[in-house]
């Protein structure tokens, strides 16, 4: 205790109030296909396949491993009720799911264990396991960065939680008119496809305002592609085009598993 009285200084925290009990409460419906959350459902193959290739030009594995993540330990920053945490398992990780409500936590442990897979859950921030010393081989964070509060925190935490020659995934949407379109006016308000008011605009990030915070964290090798939906197929795919959904990858100099 400081001579103060007052206790030790607050941790610095990249929640956002609000937004932790508004995802807390879809907790239940997380893994409904058809239910608030099926967009994550739609594009979670093409995150899945990103992160398949990334990981296996980043550590020289097979690209037709049946077992890209074997080896690894893995963390799933703002995991919500699993959804990429259980299918990272299944392709061989040593899964930590992580993320602060702690109803998605409860959820996920309990799909976990239906699913009889083995994932560790926590329901805390990644600046807490950045204090602890807490190490990854990867660190995943998909749709968790235009949530939080300070980005250069936010990333700066993944990175310290990386072990050297770890790699970070990220997956976000840009700060364009076009995504204001499309991921606010089209996703939520015309098609319906999430709750009203998942998102803020402002709070959207440029490509190169991550690049900036993932070189701030000393993170090297830093390269994005696009997520699109083709509305012919009614599907998603990589894309070059980040004006609206893309993913980053950046990663921690030294030795890779």
């Amino acid at each position: 205790m400081s001579s103060s009285g007052r206790g030790a200084p607050r941790r610095a925290s990249t929640l956002v109030s609000g937004e932790v009990d508004k995802f807390d409460r879809l907790a239940q419906d997380w893994w409904d296909p058809a239910g608030p959350m099926r967009p994550l459902h739609r594009i979670n193959p093409v995150r899945l396949a990103y992160i398949r290739e990334e990981v296996c030009r980043h550590f020289g594995r097979e690209d037709r491993a049946a077992f890209p993540l074997e080896g690894l330990s893995v963390l799933d920053v703002g995991c919500g009720a699993g959804l990429l945490s259980e299918p990272a398992a299944r392709l061989g990780g040593a899964v930590t799911g992580l993320d602060p409500a702690p109803g998605m936590i409860e959820a996920a442990r309990r799909h976990a264990a239906e699913s009889g897979l083995a994932v560790t859950y926590r329901a805390d921030t990644v600046e807490t396991l950045a204090a602890e010393g807490a190490s990854f081989d990867l660190v995943i964070a998909m749709e968790v960065v235009e949530h939080v509060a300070d980005v250069d925190l936010f990333v700066g935490s993944c990175a310290a939680v990386l072990k050297p020659g770890g790699l970070l995934l990220l997956a976000t949407i840009n700060r364009t008119l076009r995504a204001f379109a499309l991921a606010i006016v089209g996703a939520e308000y015309v098609l319906r496809w999430l709750p009203k008011g998942t998102h803020d605009w402002e709070r959207f990030v440029t490509p190169e305002e991550l690049r900036r915070s993932c070189e701030a964290a000393g993170l090297a090798g830093y390269a994005t592609r696009g997520m699109v939906f083709d509305p012919l197929d009614r599907d998603w795919r990589l894309s070059r085009d980040t004006a609206v959904n893309y993913l980053a990858r950046a990663a921690k100099p030294g030795s890779a598993a």
